[in-house]
């Protein structure tokens, strides 16, 4: 089958939708179909085994249109719905955020999307979450991690407490997990705090530390990728995932999950799906509940074992493979029904 991928946003940005939509093209391409991206993205992914078209012109993306079996959009793309009006493929969608804007508000854009949703051939959803938000029926295929990497390590020490990964912004709520630290100290905890990543709050955040008397317990890493990060996840205890907003998913609890990790993360949207049952959720924004939840797991670090061990059936869920093979049945589905 040839399958058209349409998703702006690409690797080498690296995100939740850039990673999922990558290993799915890999994944497809691994079992045999011929997969083309199309992205506004400009970079290159190195080693990928399926063509890349960057910022094609609007006679390029009308071509590829043509060349398909089937279109696919990692989200909604108003900009790249049009050639559907003039050459008719099957039109499947799936959703890894909300049609909303960052404060909740529904714009005329986002209610145009919502309402084109009737007409894809197949709508999919990373989490329940997200397929609870929308009016028209969605199939619910959760991300997946990249299992061929994040994995436990042999021989690597759990010596440290608490790590963050993610992207320095105010959403992913780094501020927020300073404070609930600034809490514990008033119980007498000081756990060490590891930040992996980089983004415009890093100096503000690195005040705030400073500001809390945290400098000697919170230490800034900046970015690590590939197996320095694996490493690093496999001596910590707990990854905190903070986030002030509803996640739709939240691969990163899996990638902490896979590396022995327990994971504390914020309940809202479809981060507590990503979670399951190897960790605890507090409530989004709330510092103090936050503080609670890892006091709880500090002080008891037996309970750990029930999450681990329930890791791996968890996982299992997330596989490259089992998420390309549901999407797969979609797309051949909707192909199906096109013919007939």
């Amino acid at each position: 089958m040839r399958i058209l991928v349409y998703s702006p946003a690409f690797l080498p940005k690296i995100g939740g939708l850039e990673l999922n939509t990558a290993n799915l093209a890999d994944e497809l391409r691994r079992e045999g179909h011929e997969v083309t991206v199309i992205t506004t993205t400009p970079g290159s992914s190195p080693d990928q085994r399926y063509r890349v078209v960057r910022n094609p012109s609007p006679v390029e993306l009308l071509r590829w249109t043509r060349w398909c079996d089937v279109y696919h959009q990692a989200n909604v793309s108003l900009r790249g719905l049009w050639p559907l009006l003039l050459v008719r493929r099957p039109w499947v969608v799936s959703h890894h955020s909300w049609y909303c804007q960052s404060d909740g508000r529904i714009t005329w854009r986002d209610r145009l999307k919502r309402w084109l949703l009737r007409f894809a051939a197949s709508s999919i959803s990373v989490s329940q979450g997200v397929a609870d938000d929308l009016a028209t029926p969605s199939v619910v295929i959760p991300n997946a991690y990249r299992d061929g990497l994040f994995r436990r390590l042999e021989g690597v020490e759990r010596s440290e407490e608490l790590v963050f990964l993610g992207r320095l912004v105010s959403d992913k709520g780094m501020d927020l997990l300073l404070d609930a630290l600034a809490l514990l100290a008033g119980e007498g905890l000081r756990p060490r705090l590891d930040v992996i990543g980089s983004g415009p709050e890093a100096v503000p955040l690195r005040q705030q530390a400073a500001r809390l008397g945290l400098t000697g317990q919170v230490r800034f890493l900046g970015v690590r990728t590939g197996e320095e990060l694996v490493e690093i996840l496999n001596r910590h205890r707990i990854l905190v995932v903070p986030s002030r907003y509803n996640e739709p998913f939240g691969i990163v609890a899996l990638e902490g999950i896979a590396c022995g990790c327990v994971v504390v993360g914020s309940e809202g949207g479809g981060l507590k799906e990503a979670i399951g049952p190897c960790g605890d959720t507090f409530r989004n924004g709330d510092a103090a509940d936050l503080a609670r939840v890892l006091a709880h797991r500090l002080r008891h670090p037996e309970l750990d074992a029930a999450c681990l061990e329930q890791g791996p059936a968890h996982l299992a869920r997330h596989s490259t493979s089992r998420m390309a093979a549901a999407y797969l049945r979609e797309m051949e589905e909707a192909v199906g029904r096109a013919g007939r």
